[in-house]
């Protein structure tokens, strides 16, 4: 029985012998991953037409920053449709997160417990599933955020909350280990990135603050700073708020009331907490954001 160690080596190794792979499984798989990719496909260009749902919270948003998640929970509309192209990439994002489910088992590694729902202090969820006795969160990534999982310092940058996730996944099942399975989006390397029992966040302890912070008809305190836009006296939302479907909301109280200036720039648009120097780009009018 193989080990999760080597699953990286050996997923490489199917490329270049597939001697040791039997045709019969590997017809078997490609069947269940056609179904996969075939159920995303139909659920995201349908997903406009599902009916609403109250907001709960899910054990894939609790590593989320806490504001946000206030928000979110609370109802608070989106400002922002989701757009066409980013839909796409969110697709692909699934899909090669399936491929890749389906070639741990080409390169014979035990996959087992897919989408398993677990429940942790009230809050549910569904793994990705148990690779040789672990369980693992796969993920996509853009080749700046797949530098961490490679080099295994997803917690020292983590915006998205995805040791939270992991981490609560792997208590509700009581195991002591745990990995994410990435793979870079743009060059298609792979990296394993294990997460043992010391590295997990205290997710009871996280579930009970968001739970006390939703309690308050009061919004926890912003994520995150602005930061200075260059030389230039402006400043801007940081990455993290940038990426926000609250911004609007949550930086209404800026630029003199007027909130957040928008402006479109030929790499997406900057958002701005206040305006010393004019910039040379167009403005978008406040929430209507259709970029690129």
């Amino acid at each position: 029985m193989k080990k999760i160690d080597t699953l990286i080596e050996d997923i490489y190794d199917l490329f270049t012998d597939a001697s040791s792979v039997n045709k019969d499984d590997l017809k078997l798989s490609a069947r269940q991953l056609s179904r996969a990719i075939t159920n995303h496909v139909v659920n995201r260009l349908l997903e406009s037409k599902q009916p609403k749902r109250k907001r709960t919270l899910r054990m894939s948003q609790v590593g989320k920053p806490l504001r946000q998640l206030w928000y979110d929970l609370k109802e608070y509309p989106v400002n922002e449709k989701p757009l066409p192209h980013n839909q796409i990439k969110f697709l692909y994002g699934n899909i090669l997160e399936e491929l890749l489910l389906f070639l741990a088992k080409a390169a014979g590694h035990t996959v087992e417990e897919e989408q398993k729902k677990v429940e942790l202090d009230g809050v549910r969820g569904h793994k990705d599933c148990r690779i040789d006795g672990v369980t693992v969160d796969v993920k996509s990534a853009s080749s700046y955020s797949f530098k961490k999982f490679e080099s295994n310092t997803v917690g020292q940058d983590d915006p998205f909350g995805y040791i939270s996730q992991l981490s609560g996944y792997a208590q509700a099942e009581g195991d002591r280990e745990a990995a994410f399975l990435a793979i870079d989006k743009q060059n298609g390397k792979l990296a394993l990135s294990p997460l043992h029992e010391l590295e997990f966040n205290n997710v009871s302890q996280r579930i009970e603050k968001i739970r006390k912070a939703l309690d308050s008809d009061i919004p926890p305190e912003r994520c995150y700073s602005d930061v200075p836009e260059g030389k230039t006296g402006n400043r801007k939302l940081s990455i993290g708020c940038s990426y926000c479907p609250y911004k609007f909301f949550c930086w209404s109280d800026i630029n003199e009331g007027r909130g957040l200036r928008t402006f479109r720039y030929a790499n997406g648009p900057r958002f701005f907490t206040r305006i010393v120097k004019q910039p040379n780009v167009e403005e978008i009018p406040s929430g209507i954001i259709n970029e690129n």
